[in-house]
């Protein structure tokens, strides 16, 4: 199981391909703060509500500059379908292999249906301008998370 980052933590650098297969990267982002949030899977319910919840905020985010990143083990491909079918306008990176997700500590045994399985931890880490993680929540809710951030971070 891997560890969950603290306040703190140098944010774990990544280069992951986007739903374009373009790499991105976290020191592309900074001198800027970066909302970095790992979903287990595109296209399914939960993840569709938290993706269309990021972009519909996406411009008050920026606002108060913050950048937004979602990660999931799923490939490019499937995230541009993603994307396409709902209208996404948040960063989506790939991470098949599941090493950031690793790194991040938002992979690992977690409680589904009262079954202890092992998969994507629902996880958000805020990384301040300076690469450091400033807030790291894990096992959120898909439904109402984006609306908690913006009232944490009192934008």
């Amino acid at each position: 199981m891997s560890e969950r980052l603290e306040p703190g933590d140098v944010a774990p650098a990544f280069t992951l391909p986007d739903a374009d297969g373009n790499e991105v990267s976290l020191s592309d982002h900074k001198g800027r703060k970066t909302i970095v949030y790992f979903y287990p899977a595109a296209l399914t319910p939960g993840c569709t509500k938290q993706a269309c919840d990021f972009t519909d905020n996406l411009a008050l985010l920026a606002g108060a500059g913050y950048d937004v990143i979602g990660i999931s083990p799923d490939k490019p491909e499937k995230l541009a379908k993603f994307r396409e079918q709902e209208k996404l306008k948040v960063t989506l990176l790939a991470d098949p292999e599941k090493r950031v997700l690793e790194a991040y500590g938002a992979f690992g045994e977690k409680k589904l249906y009262g079954k202890t399985v092992t998969g994507v931890i629902r996880s958000t880490v805020v990384v301040d301008e300076d690469g450091k993680v400033e807030r790291a929540l894990y096992n959120v809710k898909a439904t109402g998370h984006v609306a908690k951030i913006i009232k944490d971070l009192g934008i």
